[in-house]
């Protein structure tokens, strides 16, 4: 039987991401638990709505279809990339420098490490090994748009349903992610009295972060100079096809190349101020909150019900795995401070799915507590850029090796 299938237009998606935000916000302030884990509102209410239209579907009532969801993800998470370069001062950049080394390196590791855990568990219990591997650092670090990348190689290279496993596990990632970045984060937070500096402040709702973005004097500059930032960021990727064409670079990591050098430029030129870099900062939260939520309303989960019990085995495995790992590897060699606790609620959401997930996390404990600038900076830039690197580099390894056990 078919089910029968509706249309969702432009708008009336961005009307339901906003409700769905105020409905998490709604939902955390009437059940305290999800604010005391840091469980961010785009989540609680995406999620909500996810499942609803899960049920909906397996109910065989109806299907939704979402026009233009990918134009309006990549310009709300393009412009929230741009925001976090904004945040990169020539300061920060010094000071942040031996912890991007740091962190690129674990995140290199954790990649080889999820890899070794997928074609181990998977080949132990029967699985194809190029299937099983798609159940590793493809999916996982690598998200959604690894998964479509090297989903279809794998396959190629005999891998069977590869591509489906690829996108249920990205789906499984993301969902993870999102629910056990916040409480690890208030886990370090709390048991090592990293608070010191907490201030106890009123959740800004999206509502309250634009009142305060139209009264800024400078929000009509932050807007502009945004934009501008994804345009220069286009440029910069069209340059870096004609000298690096083997490179993969996506554009948000431009996007956040593009704000730093005009963070870097204005500074120099002493035209701005710290209320100005503020409404940039809201303009991205707002950004971000609204990438997420679409992000989560649009997934299908049923997707997930068709994974076997060795895949489901593995990805339970990969959670148990990088809570052990950032836990105590990431947050001892990251400092062991505030500034390495949130660093390791970003690691735990990229090192699920996707970089995004780690801002919203990072976001939804640093309302609680505080602003971790070095985290902020060193998170994107790792996530979005280098490790995207790496893990392609992890991932053809590996698929190498999967292949010579056929």
């Amino acid at each position: 039987m078919e089910i029968p299938s509706v249309k969702i237009n432009m708008f009336q998606m961005m009307a339901i991401v906003v409700l769905v935000i105020y409905f998490g916000q709604w939902l955390r302030n009437k059940l305290p638990v999800l604010k005391k884990y840091c469980i961010p509102s785009a989540v609680v209410g995406g999620t909500l709505f996810s499942l609803l239209t899960c049920a909906l579907y397996l109910g065989g009532i109806v299907q939704f279809e979402w026009e233009n969801q990918s134009i309006m993800n990549n310009f709300f998470y393009n412009i929230f990339f741009a925001a976090s370069g904004m945040e990169a001062s020539l300061a920060l950049l010094k000071k942040g420098g031996r912890l991007v080394v740091i962190f690129a390196i674990l995140a290199a590791l954790l990649a080889v490490l999820q890899n070794c855990l997928a074609l181990g568990v998977g080949t132990a219990m029967g699985m194809n090994p190029l299937t099983a591997l798609m159940a590793g650092s493809t999916p996982l670090t690598g998200g959604h748009g690894n998964a479509a990348s090297f989903g279809p190689i794998a396959a190629e290279m005999g891998g069977v349903g590869a591509v489906e496993v690829s996108v249920a596990a990205a789906t499984f990632g993301l969902i993870s992610g999102c629910l056990i970045g916040g409480p690890i984060g208030r886990q370090l937070i709390t048991k090592y009295n990293l608070d010191k500096n907490y201030i106890e402040q009123k959740e800004e709702s999206i509502g309250e972060k634009a009142i305060h973005i139209f009264k800024a004097s400078q929000c009509q500059n932050a807007w502009f100079c945004l934009i501008a930032a994804c345009g220069l960021g286009q440029c910069l990727l069209e340059i870096r096809k004609m000298i690096l064409p083997g490179l993969n670079m996506p554009i948000h990591v431009m996007c956040m190349l593009a704000g730093i050098l005009i963070r870097l430029v204005m500074d120099k030129l002493g035209k701005t101020s710290e209320e100005f870099y503020e409404t940039t900062s809201n303009v991205g939260d707002i950004s971000l909150a609204l990438f997420v939520s679409l992000s989560i309303i649009t997934m299908k989960l049923w997707q997930l019900i068709d994974l076997a019990l060795p895949l489901l085995t593995i990805l339970f495995l990969q959670l148990i795995m990088i809570y052990l790992f950032v836990r105590f590897i990431t947050f001892n060699l990251c400092g062991r401070d505030y500034d390495a606790a949130i660093i390791a609620v970003g690691h735990t959401g990229f090192g699920l799915g996707a970089v995004p997930v780690s801002m919203a996390t990072m976001s939804s404990v640093c309302e609680q507590y505080y602003y971790s600038k070095i985290a902020y900076f060193v998170v994107p830039l790792i996530g979005g850029f280098l490790s995207n690197i790496t893990n392609a580099i992890a991932i053809t390894t590996f698929l190498n090796i999967a292949q010579g056990m056929l």
